[in-house]
């Protein structure tokens, strides 16, 4: 009697999951990254000359900005145009904020594969998506940091089996 044996799938490596995720994410276009920019962010961002104060109003808290020559090689807002209106709600106001998106566009980043799962006929892994910022100048990084930004998230990625090998179906 001969016993037949059943083909078992071949192993997913952490390696081969952060190739296939990070392939994916290069295959997409790139895009400039969100930043949000808060009252310490906006003095950052004066400081670094990126835009200057061009009206003040009669409350002493809202201003209107103008994105300076060099601000506009290294941000864009995304309702468009040149001028911040910057308008909190009070002048104690902390969580008033803008966001801005970097001229430079790059790839998200993956790294830091964790906890590779078998599901039923699939895998999943959690792993760190981050968002790159190479060629974005020092005080435009530094903004970036500041409270509010999220530039890194967990996320979930399934792979399926597909003529012996381990695909990518979809990140969540």
């Amino acid at each position: 009697m001969v016993l037949a044996g059943c083909k078992s799938a071949p192993e997913l490596t952490q390696a081969q999951a952060l190739s296939m995720i990070q392939a994916k994410y290069d295959a997409t276009p790139a895009v400039g990254a969100n930043i949000i920019v808060n009252n310490d962010g906006m003095v950052q961002g004066a400081t670094a000359k990126y835009w200057n104060r061009t009206t003040i109003y009669p409350n002493k808290y809202w201003a209107d900005f103008t994105l300076t020559p060099e601000g506009k090689k290294v941000v864009k807002q995304v309702t468009g145009g040149d001028v911040i209106k910057w308008r909190p709600d009070s002048p104690t106001d902390t969580k008033y904020s803008i966001v801005m998106v970097t001229v430079a566009a790059n790839h998200l980043k993956a790294r830091d594969i964790k906890d590779i799962q078998d599901v039923g006929q699939t895998k999943t892994v959690t792993f760190t998506e981050g968002v790159d910022l190479t060629g974005v100048p020092d005080p435009l990084v530094g903004i970036a940091h500041n409270p509010g930004n999220q530039l890194s998230s967990t996320r979930t990625a399934d792979f399926v089996l597909d003529g012996g090998a381990w695909k990518l179906q979809s990140i969540n």
